[in-house]
């Protein structure tokens, strides 16, 4: 809740104009609860889990021809039923853990410092602590993903995730209940190094998952703007540690590259996309000689 009964009291305190933007959110916040607006989370993430993978869908309903090219596992595709109990499965751990989580997680959020008050943070404070949220949760979930890749690990927890060995949109936050909480850690440690604004907290929860959903999509798209991201991993990335399955051991980072690479955990997956570039240029050389279309998907080549 704001300290101010009205915008000339804020403008006064601040010394200056609001901007629009905070004049909206003036408008908005000032009378709400600080734990309030914490909460918007839970909405939030119920959007983003049930709205974003049907963009997935969508395309593979009605421009399948389209995109069939760009799908990673061509030789699997599920069932409507299947993916609704993927999503119905979801929801559950969702009303029983990731909304509960949210609701009494909010005395840490308010010890770290994150603020609802005036001013707004601006464009580029926004920019750079998203990511320094994005390295540091990188970092400390490569770290959490090996050892649940380890025995008990996997078998206790993490099997749960590698149901879907050609994952799905839908499937991105589909796990184990101890793993949703074990994973909460790296994604709330980025805002407790460098606290920023509840909008910028927002941002943070919601872009991650949007990004999980994507690399879980079974679509590596062309048109995808984090293409462009340095170190980026994607779809395709994860996609193979989806793949290869329990017994994997490359590709355990969340979202950037770095970490496999410097630890030596992501040689499986280059020697994967040697040898397939070794064999689409093969069968393209032979193609041309017969007229006839070849195509090599990562499931013909299994390397971990």
């Amino acid at each position: 809740m704001l300290p101010y009964a009205t915008v000339q009291e804020a403008e006064t305190a601040l010394g200056r104009f609001l901007t629009t933007a905070e004049t909206i959110w003036f408008n908005y916040s000032a009378a709400k609860s600080d734990y309030f607006l914490y909460c918007h989370n839970i909405l939030f993430l119920f959007v983003i889990f049930s709205a974003v993978p049907l963009y997935y869908i969508f395309l593979e309903i009605f421009f399948v021809n389209s995109i069939k090219s760009y799908k990673i596992q061509p030789k699997v595709k599920l069932s409507v039923s299947d993916v609704f109990r993927c999503y119905k499965s979801v929801m559950r751990m969702f009303f029983l853990v990731v909304g509960p989580l949210q609701l009494v997680s909010y005395p840490s959020i308010k010890m770290i410092g994150i603020r609802t008050s005036l001013p707004l943070p601006s464009l580029w404070e926004i920019i750079a602590q998203l990511g320094v949220y994005f390295i540091v949760e990188d970092y400390l979930n490569y770290w959490i993903h090996r050892f649940l890749h380890c025995k008990w690990g996997y078998e206790k927890i993490h099997k749960v995730h590698h149901e879907y060995t050609a994952p799905i949109g839908f499937a991105a936050p589909y796990a184990h209940w101890a793993e949703i909480l074990i994973l909460g850690i790296p994604s709330f440690m980025g805002p407790a190094f460098v606290p920023g604004h509840i909008i910028t907290f927002w941002l943070w929860i919601g872009l991650r998952q949007i990004e999980a959903i994507e690399t879980h999509s079974g679509y590596d798209y062309p048109w995808t703007p984090t293409r462009y991201i340095p170190f980026y991993g994607g779809p395709d990335y994860h996609d193979y540690h989806h793949y290869v399955g329990g017994q994997s051991q490359s590709n355990f980072a969340s979202v950037f590259t770095y970490c496999d690479y410097l630890y030596g955990t992501d040689k499986g997956y280059r020697y994967q996309k040697k040898v397939l570039q070794q064999l689409r240029a093969g069968l393209k050389s032979n193609g041309e000689q017969t007229g006839v279309l070849h195509n090599v998907s990562a499931q013909d080549v299994k390397v971990d």
